[in-house]
């Protein structure tokens, strides 16, 4: 997924303030009193009690009915019911079965936020994943940027500076236009080939992002902020993310000063670029903490229905 300079935080916000609605909240132990009448049918079964019952009379009436009822030592049993060896997965849907086992064979993610932006290097539900090499780091960066969302993003985000008109020297009509569309595609692909592909590869650090996906809105909030600072390295431990904090900087230093107009090029609108290079990807980091559990909560009400 892109991270444009402009126009994306609060798109991101407002997705992440629908989202809480969806998340579903920790669990919660059930109060005996506000338990379903099925469960308590099942319970007072369990332990030879009717609802309401005196625990002093049932325990005369079992008795009596086990006076009655000769032993036989030839009765048949019913053999126990194996528990199941894999709980989690027994939980999961196909479709949610395949991603954890794509993830788990090539360390990537075949997953799209909104079914529409590339979210490649988001790891779901499990930490069992190969590292990346130097060639998967730069494979998924240029897979993200040929993808056609990113065409289609640098197409509204280009009409947005041509509205605004942003950049005065680029001017106005299709010659502005494309100036302005060839400009914002550059910057995405300087700032993601410098935080997901190259300062990855040269410091040995993993560009994914690995979802929390269970506690609180909070905790898990605090655990995606905490990604703009902390991330794993290739052999499996945690490092500053050095990738990310001065990759953003880098980027934002390459492009103002490299292709950008001379009105741009001043270490304070590079300041400028990279609060909003970080400000943005913290959106993006919080959008790819709850997305899946809306994708899964969606995917088991379709599979839900397409069963029924």
């Amino acid at each position: 997924m892109t991270k444009p300079r402009t126009g994306g935080v609060c798109l991101a916000a407002i997705t992440l303030a629908a989202l809480v609605f969806v998340v579903p909240s920790p669990a919660r132990g059930q109060d005996p009193q506000t338990q379903d009448p099925q469960s308590r049918q099942s319970a007072s079964q369990d332990t030879g009690l009717a609802v309401g019952d005196d625990p002093q009379q049932a325990n005369q009436q079992a008795g009596a009915q086990s006076q009655q009822q000769p032993s036989d030592s030839n009765q048949r049993t019913l053999p126990e019911k194996p528990a199941p060896q894999n709980q989690a997965s027994s939980s999961q849907t196909k479709k949610e079965q395949e991603n954890v086992e794509h993830e788990q064979k090539t360390g990537t993610s075949k997953d799209r936020v909104f079914w529409l932006m590339p979210n490649f290097e988001t790891i779901e539900e499990t930490d069992k994943v190969p590292p990346m090499t130097v060639s998967q780091k730069f494979s998924t960066t240029v897979r993200g940027l040929i993808d056609p969302f990113e065409f289609g993003e640098m197409t509204i985000a280009a009409g947005i500076g041509q509205a605004s008109n942003s950049i005065p020297e680029y001017g106005q009509g299709f010659e502005g236009y494309g100036k302005r569309y060839i400009t914002a595609y550059a910057d995405n692909a300087v700032e993601n080939f410098m935080a997901n592909a190259i300062l990855p590869s040269l410091l040995h650090q993993d560009p994914r992002y690995y979802q929390l996906g269970h506690g609180g809105v909070a905790r898990r909030t605090l655990h995606a902020f905490s990604r703009l600072f902390i991330t794993r390295t290739d052999s499996g431990g945690e490092q500053f993310n050095y990738s990310e904090v001065f990759g953003a900087g880098m980027a934002a230093a390459i492009s103002d000063y490299g292709y950008h107009p001379s009105s741009d090029r001043s270490m304070g609108n590079v300041a400028s670029v990279w609060g909003t290079q970080m400000g943005w990807d913290l959106s993006l980091y919080i959008l790819k903490e709850f997305w899946p559990d809306f994708r899964k909560k969606y995917e088991r009400h379709h599979a839900a229905h397409s069963q029924q």
